[in-house]
This record gives structure tokens, sequence and C-alpha cells, in this order.
């Protein structure tokens, strides 16, 4: 009869051991995952937030600026590939997981991984252009408000004058460049760990 001590190290010499370098990825590719969702997200609700506070200001404005309507749109795109991307951030853990389990028939291959990362990549890329369009579009506006102020014109004409709203659209859409910058750097970083491997 054997004892307890002898069925678990033959349990052990039964289940095949993980090489620490395919724990080593795992556990990298999961703990980056987490601290990227979580920074991602919340710089995300920044500019949620901030985008918030802009479309609510605008309902108590009689006169819309149109050319500030442009930037809220490509904000509220950046923020939709955001999602998209906080979804890859959360893939990225799972990965991290199945490459920490002890039965290699659940790792994914390294093909899988790194077309993952990949597009984690491509869409980070995306959410980039797409915020960096709204920026850029909403400071135009804002310049173009800025210089053409005479003296006085707060009290001439009040729909002149740059207005926090306007502002907001701009941090959202900064906001959103930083958090898909996050995404970018996190993605090309485990890609790069994974060819090491």
């Amino acid at each position: 009869m054997q004892t307890e001590s002898e069925m678990r190290s033959s349990k052990t010499l039964a289940q095949p051991s993980l090489a620490p370098e395919t724990r080593g990825i795992g556990n990298t590719i999961r703990l980056t995952g987490w601290v990227t969702l979580w920074l991602q997200l919340a710089i995300g609700a920044v500019s949620v937030l901030a985008l918030l506070f802009a479309l609510t200001g605008r309902n108590f404005v009689q006169q819309q600026n149109t050319g500030l309507g442009i930037g809220v749109f490509w904000a509220v795109c950046g923020i939709v590939v955001l999602l998209f991307s906080l979804y890859l951030d959360f893939r990225y853990t799972r990965i991290g997981k199945a490459l920490e389990n002890s039965n290699p028939a659940l790792h994914p291959s390294k093909p899988d991984t790194t077309k993952i990362l990949r597009l984690g990549i491509i869409i980070s890329l995306v959410g980039i252009l797409l915020t960096l369009l709204g920026a850029s579009s909403t400071i135009f506006v804002l310049v173009a408000k800025s210089i053409s102020q005479p003296p006085g014109v707060a009290i001439t004409d009040p729909y002149r004058i740059i207005r926090p709203m306007d502002v907001f659209v701009a941090v959202a859409d900064i906001t959103g460049i930083a958090a898909h910058y996050l995404g970018t750097v996190a993605s090309l970083w485990l890609l790069e760990r994974v060819h090491q491997h």
C-alpha cells in the first residue's frame, strides 16, 4: 500500500512539468494584461467624463459650434475602439493564465498569441488615429476662436469666447490618445517578450 507522500510524488511524475520560461512568460502576459486593463479603464473613464461634461454643456447652449461636433464624434469613436482594446487586455490575462497551466495541451500556440498581440497593436493605433483626428479638429476650433476674439468680445458676443465645454472636448480626445498609447506600448512590449521566448 502506498503512503500519501508516495501517491503525491507519483502524481507529480505523471503530470508533465511546466518549463520555467513558459510559466514566466505566462505570468508576464497575465500581469501586463491586468495592469494595462485597469490603467486604460481609469484613463478612459476620465475621457468619458470629460465628454459627458462637454455634451451636457452643449445641451444648454442655443448656438452650437459645429466644429466641436467633429471633435466629439472622433472622441466617441476613440472610446468605442478603447472598449475593444479593454477586451483584448482581458484576453491577455486569459492567455497568460492558460500558459501558466501545467497541462501543455491547454497552452495557446505562439502564432495565436502573437496574432492577438498584433491585433492589440493595430486596434490601439487605430484608436490613436481617431482621437488624434478629434484632438486636431478641436484644437483647430479653439485656436480659431482665440484668434478671432477682438477686445471686449465677452461683452459683445458671448458665443465667440472659448467656453469650458470646448476645452472638455479637447481633454476627452487627449486622454483617449493617452489610453491608446498605453495599450500600444503594452502590446508591443508583450510581443517582444513572446518573440524572445
